[in-house]
């Protein structure tokens, strides 16, 4: 059946538009908002000007066309539906960090289950429920993961504006929100996108760990702790190192400081508020998982999916950033027996902060049987730091 038949012409979309914003609760949707499925032209400029400057992070979908052109997603779009689904900033009984007892800490975006399950979740909902008033509509449903670029399709359907730090801000809920998107070919009037702003306020950009938010809306992905926690393999920089913190997976920083957020948490979806154990880990407990360990403590949480390796070696580094003593003989263990050279690698680094005589005699020790050229890197450095001339 095509657009042109006669029920088609018979839909009252603004009212099939009203039906489905009402319809949003129902469907475990926080905010529903309509864009228009025009090319994103400016945006293709500011993403080239960003990779030019060697900002990206590295996963975002290579091609400029596809991020900005929603045809190329799917043939003949009409309009595109943004969601939102807002998530905790609080946890409640969080365990706290002790002498000997240090905890790690994931992200708020990595609370509860899987996001990007939930989301998919709600958009097959919406599209079922799309699909029950109008069954030959065509939908293409993006998740993150998508070619499009989540905060600029948010942004222009009214669902809130992108603040300085990079994040949808929307009146309602803060930046505490996931969003999602539906590209379709439904003839949807767009929404009128959000005049509030974040005025003079430069908290986040003053508040970022690493000066990653190098100006209002400009991320410097490459420096950003977020990405940073995310990739594999060794971390070279030693001040992204040390700034990293406890952190694991993910950095708050800049919504943390943010007014728009003051106060504002949300509870209201069960499978989205944080498991404490597994939102703040005991750090030694993830030195040694072995893989079936990781799936069966993170396998729900977003952050499982780069695998247990940059977990583990962020947990060496924020055992370095405490300085704990109570960890060296793991420390010194996975120094001298883990196979992968990040993790000696950080290893190396967590001894040289923590520098006792243990720490640095195993430094020394290790310096004469590695071959990895990184590593040794790692415990020259190390070594120099406690050297008595």
């Amino acid at each position: 059946m095509s657009e042109a038949a006669a029920d088609w012409n018979d839909i009252d979309w603004h009212q099939l538009k009203l039906d489905m914003k009402e319809a949003a609760e129902t469907l475990g949707i926080d905010k529903i908002g309509i864009s228009s499925a025009d090319p994103f032209v400016d945006l293709k400029s500011i993403l080239k000007q960003h990779r030019e400057k060697g900002f990206e992070s590295g996963f975002e979908e290579p091609d400029l066309e596809k991020r900005t052109e929603p045809s190329l997603s799917l043939a003949g779009p009409r309009s595109i539906i943004s969601i939102t689904v807002a998530y905790p900033s609080k946890m409640k009984d969080a365990p706290r960090s002790e002498k000997g007892a240090y905890r790690g800490i994931l992200s708020r975006s990595a609370w509860g289950m899987d996001y990007h399950q939930v989301l998919r979740n709600r958009l097959q909902r919406l599209e079922a429920w799309i699909l029950g008033r109008v069954p030959d509509a065509r939908l293409e449903t993006m998740v993150d993961t998508g070619a499009l670029v989540d905060r600029a399709v948010a942004e222009r359907a009214g669902i809130g504006w992108v603040g300085k730090n990079c994040s949808v801000i929307t009146p309602e809920f803060g930046s505490w929100v996931y969003l999602g998107e539906m590209i379709t070919n439904l003839p949807l009037e767009p929404d009128v996108p959000v005049t509030e702003s974040c005025g003079d306020c430069t908290l986040c950009i003053d508040a970022c760990p690493t000066g990653a938010l190098v100006g209002p809306g400009q991320l410097n992905a490459q420096r950003c702790i977020s990405f940073v926690t995310q990739t594999k393999g060794h971390i070279e920089d030693d001040e992204l190192k040390e700034k990293i913190g406890n952190r694991l997976y993910g950095c708050d920083t800049c919504q943390i400081v943010c007014p728009k957020n003051k106060g504002k948490n949300w509870t209201h979806h069960p499978e989205l508020q944080p498991d404490p154990e597994q939102a703040k880990p005991l750090l030694t407990s993830l030195l040694h998982m072995s893989n079936r360990e990781f799936k069966d403590r993170f396998g729900t949480s977003s952050a499982a999916w780069r695998g247990k390796k940059p977990i583990q070696r962020n947990a060496v580094l924020a055992l370095g950033h405490f300085r704990d003593e109570t960890a060296v003989p793991e420390l010194v263990d996975l120094l001298r027996h883990d196979i992968r050279p990040e993790i000696r690698g950080a290893a190396a680094w967590a001894l040289g902060r923590i520098g006792n005589s243990q720490a640095i005699d195993a430094i020394n020790e290790a310096r004469a049987e590695e071959s990895d050229e990184i590593v040794l890197k790692e415990l020259d450095k190390a070594y120099a730091l406690h050297e008595v001339y």
